[in-house]
């Protein structure tokens, strides 16, 4: 009988390695945006924090105020970080919610 139970145990933790992989890599697949004062900056990131994309809005890019212009890139950058994170643990958080594991 305890043959049977360890068996089953370790399909069971084949299964969810199997999905956590097919999570990570879609996760890592998707692509994010982050935004800063009505879209005038946006950063695309994907789910393994690459940054794809950095969009200026040509009004804010012919104003030449430097300082601004660094204030909405940090603006959209801690937006789209914080969207990848969110989903990262929505997505990873049910895998390792009942695990007792440091760092996760």
């Amino acid at each position: 009988m305890r043959g049977g139970n360890m068996k089953n145990m370790m399909k069971q933790m084949q299964k969810m390695q199997k999905e956590m992989a097919e999570s990570q890599a879609k996760l890592e697949e998707t692509t994010f945006t982050g935004v800063a004062n009505d879209e005038l900056i946006t950063i695309e990131m994907n789910g393994k924090r690459d940054v794809l994309a950095v969009n200026v809005k040509e009004d804010i890019a012919e104003m030449g105020d430097a300082e601004f212009l660094e204030d909405l890139i940090t603006i959209a950058l801690k937006d789209v970080l914080t969207k990848v994170e969110e989903e990262t643990e929505q997505t990873m958080g049910k895998y390792t919610q009942n695990l007792n594991i440091p760092g996760f």
